[in-house]
């Protein structure tokens, strides 16, 4: 039963032809190179291409991964918003070293993003959240991230209770709540190539804080 399983995994095996990636081929800056492959992913529809993995580690040296959502990139780095209380929270707090990844399948590609992750400003998450939909905003005060409930209907109770005392009024910012930019210190491009000799380029900073790229081997 175990060797059939193993069986029918590996047929799931696909020979990855859609593009090819050289080092004379991407921008010497990896945020334009994040950009170009960003707007290419949007272009092909890819369902959520913002949805990105984000590892972190435990006081333990545990690690954890979740998908959140990328809500914006600059020079300075990558943003998302959660509560600083979760467990991602509160392990950021006490290691700030972080690990995205993308992961676009109909594009056979994916890029991962290694860096230290920091709080960005109370006015920075402030405006982000009265931008949220309304209930996205409730939301964020029903949840006590990463708690034990003993019911989805704990949570369902609190928003009805938040909706009747905020009803007509502006739900206030909570303080225990918003984002943090990820710095990044290198980057891997990853295009599908077949027999698995996939295409990998690698950037990382030197001590000049330049880019330097390589090709790792597949």
């Amino acid at each position: 039963m175990f060797e059939n399983h193993l069986l029918n995994l590996a047929d799931l095996r696909k020979d990855y032809a859609k593009a090819e990636l050289n080092e004379s081929d991407v921008d010497q800056n990896p945020i334009i190179q994040f950009k170009k492959w960003f707007e290419e992913a949007t272009h092909a529809q890819v369902p959520e291409p913002n949805a990105m993995s984000l590892a972190t580690v435990s006081v333990a040296g545990k690690p954890s991964n979740r998908i959140v959502l990328l809500k914006g990139y600059d020079d300075n780095g990558f943003v998302f918003f959660t509560n600083y209380e979760s467990r991602k929270g509160q392990e950021l707090a006490v290691n700030p070293n972080v690990s995205l990844l993308f992961f676009w399948p109909e594009l056979e590609r994916q890029i991962r993003i290694e860096g230290v992750a920091e709080k960005i400003s109370s006015t920075e998450s402030m405006n982000y959240f009265f931008s949220r939909p309304v209930l996205s905003q409730l939301g964020a005060w029903a949840s006590i991230q990463s708690s034990v409930i003993e019911g989805r209907n704990i949570i369902e109770k609190k928003l009805s209770e938040l909706k009747d005392k905020f009803s007509g009024n502006e739900i206030p910012f909570p303080a225990f709540w918003g984002g943090y930019r990820v710095k990044p210190e290198s980057f891997e491009f990853w295009q599908g190539r077949r027999s698995r000799l996939h295409d990998r380029i690698f950037y990382e900073k030197n001590v000049l804080s330049n880019w330097t790229i390589k090709r790792l081997s597949p």
